[in-house]
Parts: C-alpha cells; sequence; structure tokens
C-alpha cells in the first residue's frame, strides 16, 4: 500500500507547483501518473521516493520505493556498483574471497554472496552483458544507463517501482522487453511516461493538473473515453452559456429599446399636457432611474455569464486553443531527393554497417528510419544532410531545402527571449503585433514573450520552433526528426504529429515511439 495524503510542494521562489494532492496505490496495482509538462509529475515521483520533502503533507509506504529516474547526469561520475547501491556489498566479498573475513566485511556482505552473480545476470538480462560493474556511468549511451536501472530491479527486488520516463532513451526492442516485463511482474509499479504502448498496461491512471489529480480507474484507451465524455460535456455547457450570453445581451438591448421608447412617449406626454417644470423633471429624473434600475439588472447578469464563462475558458484543453497554419514544400511528389548506392562510413579502419547500405528517398515520402541503440541511425541522417562523407559507395543529393530537428530542439537558441527568437525568422517584416498573433495561435501568450529560451520546456521549445517556421515562412522541402517525442508531453506529441499531417514535404523520422509513427502516417521504413 502506497499513500500520498495532501502533498502540497512550493519551490524555494514561492511558486506553487500543487496542492493537497491526495490519491492511494494498492499493493500490486500499476498506476500511472500523466499530465502536461510542468504539472510536477517527476516532481511527485521524487516525492514520494524521499528524494524531495513536500511543503505539506506526508507519504506513507510498507517498503522503500526502488526509483528509476529519468535523467543520469548526477549518477555520470559514479560506478555502475554504485548507481545501483552494491558497491560495498562486491568490495566486501571481494575482501573476504581474498582472506579478510573481518566482522566489518561480513556485516556488510549481510550473508548476500550471490550479489555480483546477480549483478550480472541482471544486466545480461537487459542486454549488457560483460560490462564490469566498475565501469563509469558516462561511459555509456542513456539507453544503456536505462537498463542499468531496470537491472536493478532483478537484484533488489523491491516490492514498489517508480519509473520516470523509462523509455525515453530505448530502443525497439529493449522496449518491448520492458512491456513483457511490465505485463509479467506482481510488484507495485507506478509510472511516469508519455509512451503510449507503456500506459495500455497500466490499470490505473491519474492524471495531475493545475486544479489537482483525478484518478480513472482503466487502461488509457478507458482514460482517453472518459477523457471525450468529459470534454463533450464540457464543450456543450461552453456552448449552451454562450448562447446565454447572446439571449442576455439581445434581452437587454430590446428592454433599453423598450423603455427608450416608453420615455419618449412619456416626455411627449407631459409637453403636451403642459404639466409643471418641476412636476416634469420629477417625472423624468424617475424615468431615468428606472432606465439605470434595469440597465444594472441586465449589466450584472451579462457580467455573471461573462465571468462563468472566462473561467471556463481558462479550463479549454491547450490542444483545442492551437490553430496551425503551416506552409507547405513546393516540390512536386516523387522528386528523387537523395539515392545511395552501397553507402557506408569509416569510423578509422573500420565500416559503420556490416552490409552496406542502398535506398532512395523521392519527395512527399514518411520514412521511418529504424535500428537498434549504436546502429548509426545519427550518422545516416548526417550523411544523408551533407554534414559527414561516406567512407564508401555512392551518395547523389538533388537540391532542397532541409530542417533538422534533434530530441533537445537545440535549433532554438537559448540566449534569445521566445520573442526575439521569433525575429529570426521574420524575413517579411511583420509587425510585432502580427508576431504576438502568431505567438498566441502556438500557445505562447504575453506571459511568455519575454521569457528566456532556455527556460521553456521541450513541448514549448517544439511549438516556438514551429512558430518560428511559420513566421519566415520557411517550410523545408526535407523535414528530419531524431527523436522528437523524448522530451514532450503527450499533449505535445498530439500537436507535433497535427502539424506533421498538416504538412506536404518530406519526412525522415528516427522514433521507438510506435504511436506516434501511427499517427503521423510513416509509409516507408528503412532499417539499419
Amino acid at each position: 500500500m502506497l499513500s500520498i495524503q495532501n502533498i502540497t510542494y512550493i519551490h524555494p521562489d514561492k511558486e506553487v507547483l500543487f496542492r493537497n494532492i491526495s490519491f492511494s496505490i494498492k499493493k500490486q496495482e500499476k498506476t500511472a501518473l500523466i499530465g502536461n509538462n510542468g504539472t510536477g509529475k517527476s516532481t511527485l515521483l521524487k516525492i514520494i521516493r524521499g528524494i524531495l520533502q513536500p511543503s505539506e503533507g506526508s507519504v506513507q509506504f510498507e517498503s522503500v520505493p526502488y526509483y528509476i529516474p529519468q535523467h543520469f547526469g548526477q549518477f555520470d561520475n559514479c560506478s555502475i556498483a554504485e548507481a545501483l547501491h552494491v558497491k560495498n556489498k562486491v568490495t566486501a566479498l571481494h575482501e573476504i574471497l581474498k582472506g579478510d573475513a573481518s566482522e566489518t566485511n561480513l556485516s556488510l556482505l549481510n550473508d548476500d554472496w550471490t550479489i555480483e552473480e546477480r549483478c550480472f545476470e541482471a544486466l545480461s538480462y537487459w542486454g549488457l552483458k560483460d560490462i564490469p560493474l566498475t565501469n563509469n556511468l558516462c561511459t555509456l549511451s542513456g539507453g544503456e544507463k536505462t537498463k542499468v536501472f531496470l537491472a536493478g530491479i532483478l537484484i533488489h527486488e523491491p516490492d514498489i517501482v517508480l519509473f520516470d520516463e523509462p523509455t525515453n532513451h530505448l530502443d525497439t526492442n529493449s522496449r518491448e522487453m520492458l512491456y513483457g516485463y511490465v505485463k509479467s511482474c506482481d510488484r507495485t509499479l507506478v509510472v511516469v511516461t508519455h509512451d503510449r504502448a507503456l500506459l495500455q498496461l497500466f490499470t490505473t491512471i491519474c492524471e495531475l493538473d493545475k486544479n489537482g489529480i483525478k484518478v480513472y480507474g482503466g487502461n488509457y484507451d478507458f482514460f482517453i473515453e472518459q477523457k471525450e465524455i468529459e470534454e463533450n460535456a464540457f464543450f456543450q455547457q461552453y456552448e449552451n452559456k454562450e448562447k446565454a450570453l447572446k439571449t442576455a445581451k439581445k434581452i437587454e438591448q430590446e428592454a433599453m429599446e423598450r423603455k427608450q421608447r416608453q420615455n419618449a412617449r412619456g416626455k411627449g406626454k407631459l409637453e403636451k399636457e403642459n404639466m409643471p417644470r418641476i412636476l416634469r423633471k420629477t417625472m423624468r429624473n424617475k424615468a431615468e432611474a428606472t432606465t439605470t434600475k434595469l440597465k444594472k439588472v441586465h449589466s450584472e447578469k451579462i457580467s455573471s455569464i461573462s465571468d462563468e464563462l472566462k473561467q471556463m475558458r481558462e479550463k479549454i484543453p491547450d490542444i483545442r486553443k492551437f490553430k496551425l497554419d503551416f506552409y507547405n514544400s513546393t516540390l512536386h511528389n516523387g522528386k528523387t531527393l537523395i539515392e545511395a548506392h552501397s553507402l557506408n562510413f569509416k569510423y578509422g579502419e573500420l565500416f559503420l554497417w556490416k552490409q552496406p547500405l542502398s535506398f532512395h528517398i523521392m519527395s512527399g515520402e514518411r520514412i521511418c528510419i529504424k535500428g537498434q541503440n549504436g546502429s548509426g541511425k545519427s550518422t545516416l541522417i548526417k550523411l544523408m544532410l551533407g554534414d559527414l562523407m561516406p567512407g564508401s559507395g555512392e551518395l547523389k543529393k538533388a537540391d532542397f531545402k532541409s530542417i533538422y530537428i534533434d530530441q533537445d530542439y537545440s535549433i532554438v537558441n537559448n540566449n534569445l527571449t521566445v520573442y526575439e527568437h521569433t525575429l529570426l525568422y521574420n524575413f517579411s517584416h511583420l509587425q510585432e503585433h502580427d508576431i504576438k498573433i502568431r505567438l498566441n495561435r502556438f500557445l505562447f501568450d504575453k506571459d511568455f514573450w519575454d521569457k528566456p529560451c532556455s527556460t521553456l520546456s521541450g513541448g514549448e521549445k517544439m511549438r516556438l520552433m514551429l512558430c518560428s517556421l511559420m513566421i519566415g515562412d520557411n517550410a523545408p522541402d526535407l523535414f528530419v526528426l531524431d527523436e522528437p517525442t523524448n522530451n514532450l508531453d503527450i499533449q505535445n506529441i498530439k500537436i507535433l504529429a497535427s502539424t506533421i499531417n498538416e504538412y506536404k514535404g518530406t519526412l525522415i523520422v528516427v522514433s521507438h515511439d510506435c504511436s506516434f509513427l501511427e499517427d503521423i502516417n510513416v509509409d516507408r521504413t528503412i532499417e539499419i
């Protein structure tokens, strides 16, 4: 049993991240924690583990959770044994085997004589065969670091496991292994992930947003169905409220017109009857007071409905506010852009690929490059874009415009503000208000315009990049995306997929996210 009671977290700068979060997870339950970037999912996971302390509230569990982080930079100077918290035991084991069976070493080992053997078996299970426990984590790839921590589950056999974006750096085969583990294991699991295939395997979905947390008893498909029902009901209420506002304004106008006609008739009657001036003034003041009172009644009603509509607009999902107007490539479909024959690349004296690559790419195609981690996918992209020269074979390229987007959206200049960044692409000299209208379309309101790009999340950088391209009317003939969904939440993955589907041009994408590849209608794969 894992219980989270009234958790509040306030940043050191006094900004409240979330307040009064409460939910519980039963033994052996598989729970996914989802929400947009910035809602505090990773922070909440760290609070559950005890890495961060909440400002208020408490976390209770029957056994200490095992935690697999999203980022591993803090472990780069650690050995694999240190990262897995087995260094003292392994060192003690080796000392005892050398003959130093001191009380200290025996106490450290604690009769765990198979610790080293279990470590190698666990690492081997996740595809890290023959890697010494003394190797530093900084020598490993992102996927290999994830596998080290996954191996820790088999070594320590914890009752509760916390995963933070575990599939970000895993290739397709490793993802399938993780899916298999989740399906078969009988432990309590909590995951933060945008991987929809992984989300389908979890039996409870907890959605975290600025209003708190909401629990859905079902997998991701069930969650989507419920959200659709909720959103349809919300927009029906919103539509009814808009109609009510129009009706209230119309009633106000009609009432005021009637009152004006009534006042005009009364004024004419008073003048015809030649009433004393003081009486006419009294009657006129009374009519004006009645008019003012009537106007106030209607204004208050209109103001009340308007306030309710404003509050409802704030709850509209960002994906519904997003407006797209993407320019397209001018190249005709079917034009040969890239043609490779027996292509290979050399690192020193060694060729990268056992079998040279031969392929052609035509404009209008949507192609996925697939291969295991370390197979040379990024190298192939650099060859295609002319950043590297082939070690052997032939590579022909037509004249075309291309843009390469990596998973960190490094195309965004972190030294500029959001507004300053768009000016880099303002080739048609748009006025300031026109640029800010476009920023709003991409969900950057005035609070973002002076914000440094370095503070933006992955999803925000993605949207700024797309907005800048549209401001510059600079859609490429070839879009190259290298693991574009790794640092995006589900909402921003949907925005990126919608943008790509609007774009009429050539797409090359490196991704292990099968759901995303399906969303963007990839029609061909190059395997390496």
